[in-house]
């Protein structure tokens, strides 16, 4: 790897007795929130609100922040970045948020890729008759997180969109950089076009969605099945999708630090997926929004969240694909940060917020 970022987790004068506080004291966090009256909540924030540009933080999300403040976490990724080490915090803490337990029938499976076998997961919705596919495409700074990070709101789109979900576990940085990621994302779409019927889903609506760098990667691979002359997805499931690693936006500062993604994990994000990779930033295979030609796309469901780095070109990227004749659903969701999705177990809005978005998706997709 060659970076003194991925330095040894051991390395790390007493970070082992810190991560094991981090773990406890998260893990009462995330058992103790969802039980919590409106009124207790606004006791234990002393009846102060969070209010930016006119948006107010859902208070559930408020004393999260608060809560990961004060055990010491700012983002995704460990203080330096070091990539092992942020895995592993990352695979400790998300089965702790819960929603894991959601039922549902589940299945694992592998994708011939471009580089080898792809790991995937299939969910299958209640019902046995034919029903959508969404190929999904899951976050993490195309660093980070992996199939099982992602089960909760997996389970949940299956049962409550009633759709079949295909999660797929591509090939991270820094270890692959990019386009591996998309190499491996697009290969998958086109592998879920062909053996949708044995999946038991309808092959006429497939489609591709995914939260952060996953968003990226299906807004990508909309754009590269239109090239390709089709077919292209049925929907593009845009979720708080990271769009430009060329420029900076307002958003970027303005929440950059303690709003649970931080700027500092955008730019790690770049570092290790695009720098180095031989691909300029501002090509539309890393930067969607920097695409000379966003027309003839599949119909768009883009999330952005009020309290995210990521927001402004989340923003700027619906924007552009409805200046381009494409057709754009564009829910903000003002009172929520990055990672909502995966906070729905929280109640509040986060679970407001991916009731909403599950509702888009099962019409957009019924309708398709």
């Amino acid at each position: 790897m060659g970076n003194a970022n991925l330095r040894a987790t051991a390395a790390r004068t007493g970070g082992v007795s810190r991560e094991r506080a981090l773990q406890l004291g998260t893990r009462v966090t995330m058992r103790i929130i969802p039980r919590l009256p409106a009124r207790v909540l606004r006791l234990l924030l002393g009846g102060r609100s969070v209010t930016i540009e006119g948006n107010t933080l859902d208070p559930t999300l408020q004393l999260l922040r608060l809560a990961q403040a004060a055990v010491g976490i700012d983002g995704l990724f460990v203080d330096g970045g070091d990539v092992l080490e942020s895995r592993a915090r990352v695979s400790t803490l998300a089965p702790m948020v819960g929603g894991a337990d959601v039922p549902g029938r589940v299945t694992d499976l592998t994708i011939p890729g471009p580089a080898g076998d792809i790991a995937a997961r299939h969910y299958r919705p209640p019902s046995d008759e034919s029903a959508p596919l969404l190929v999904y495409y899951h976050g993490g700074a195309f660093v980070l997180a992996d199939l099982d990070v992602f089960e909760a709101p997996c389970r949940l789109m299956c049962r409550d969109a009633a759709v079949h979900v295909l999660s797929v576990d591509y090939r991270l940085a820094p270890e692959h950089k990019a386009p591996a990621a998309l190499d491996d994302a697009y290969a998958a779409y086109r592998w879920a076009l062909d053996h949708a019927a044995e999946l038991g889903a309808d092959p006429s609506r497939v489609a591709v969605g995914g939260d952060s760098a996953g968003g990226n990667l299906a807004a990508s691979v909309s754009r590269l099945a239109r090239n390709d002359g089709g077919p292209v997805p049925a929907l593009q499931l845009l979720i708080y999708p990271m769009t430009d690693f060329s420029r900076q936006t307002r958003s970027r500062t303005l929440f950059g630090s303690g709003f649970l993604l931080a700027k500092r994990d955008i730019d790690w994000s770049k570092e290790y997926y695009v720098d180095g990779s031989g691909i300029d930033a501002a090509d539309p295979r890393v930067s969607p929004l920097m695409a000379d030609d966003l027309s003839g796309l599949p119909p768009a469901l883009v999330v952005t969240a009020g309290f995210d780095p990521l927001r402004d070109e989340g923003d700027q990227y619906a924007a552009a694909l409805r200046a381009a004749g494409v057709s754009v659903d564009h829910r903000r969701m003002g009172s929520l940060t990055h990672l909502f999705l995966n906070y729905f177990p929280l109640g509040g809005g986060s679970a407001t917020g991916m009731a909403e978005l599950i509702s888009a998706l099962r019409a957009h997709l019924s309708h398709g």
